[in-house]
């Protein structure tokens, strides 16, 4: 690998930190809270300003930390089943079960704690846009000189929802899943295809916020179809989340 690449351009910007703290989850909330109550509108607005449903309570969360301010610009969270309370659901069992293909995959059959459900993936509008591009700075900590990134600083973001998607597969390998759901539009499909994550739709499409279907990440294809960079970055995420993560791997899948 030569002198750049994607892995160290991320590490030079940002680090994943698993929140297995009470105040780093509510960081998560928050910035759920910016986009999709603030910005989206999807969610209705609360008092505390943290947008949270009942699957948090059996979800594990990834913040993506900005190295030199310190402020959290995105995060993503892997929902799992508890093997223990089979009743409760993934969030697409509960709004998108209907539009399942089961004859492809039912995921009601698989063994509960096995697999897990990526969603609530969101990132700071302060890192999606240009200073130009916007009206007004949207970050959620005290703005101060340090939280104003340059254009130079912006041009070289790297892909952090990329970085974000990895981090929350990597957690699903580490837990030994035998794979992860997922609800996204086909064309955000079409491009984690291109980088290497071939999600196989198992669902309708249907109107979900937008124009969405169920999707399936089988653990053969965590990391195995990865171009050189990524795979090296997916490295860097899975041994920066293995040294944080105090999840026991599922016993009942054979490891490859």
């Amino acid at each position: 690998m030569g002198e750049y690449s994607i892995a160290k351009n991320f590490n030079q910007f940002f680090q994943i930190k698993f929140a297995d703290t009470k105040l780093l989850r509510e960081e998560a909330f928050k910035i759920r809270y910016g986009v999709y109550c603030d910005e989206l509108g999807w969610e209705p607005e609360n008092l505390l300003q943290m947008e949270t449903d009942d699957c948090d309570d059996y979800a594990y969360h990834c913040l993506l930390e900005h190295k030199r301010t310190g402020v959290y610009a995105g995060c993503v969270r892997l929902v799992i089943p508890p093997v223990k309370k089979p009743d409760l659901a993934l969030p697409f069992e509960k709004n998108c079960l209907h539009s399942a293909h089961k004859e492809i995959l039912d995921s009601t059959k698989l063994i509960r704690g096995s697999f897990g459900e990526i969603s609530r993936l969101a990132v700071l509008n302060s890192f999606r846009r240009r200073k130009k591009e916007k009206k007004a700075p949207f970050i959620l900590n005290a703005v101060n000189s340090d939280t104003i990134y340059t254009e130079e600083e912006h041009r070289h973001f790297p892909n952090i929802a990329m970085g974000l998607y990895i981090a929350a597969v990597a957690l699903a390998d580490i837990c030994n899943h035998v794979g992860s759901f997922v609800m996204m539009e086909p064309k955000l499909n079409r491009r984690l295809r291109r980088f290497g994550l071939p999600f196989e739709q198992i669902g309708d499409e249907i109107d979900y916020h937008g124009m969405r279907a169920m999707f399936f990440l089988s653990r053969y294809n965590f990391c195995s179809q990865l171009n050189p960079e990524l795979k090296e970055l997916y490295a860097q995420i899975y041994d920066d989340l293995v040294k944080q993560v105090f999840l026991l791997p599922h016993t009942d899948v054979t490891n490859r």
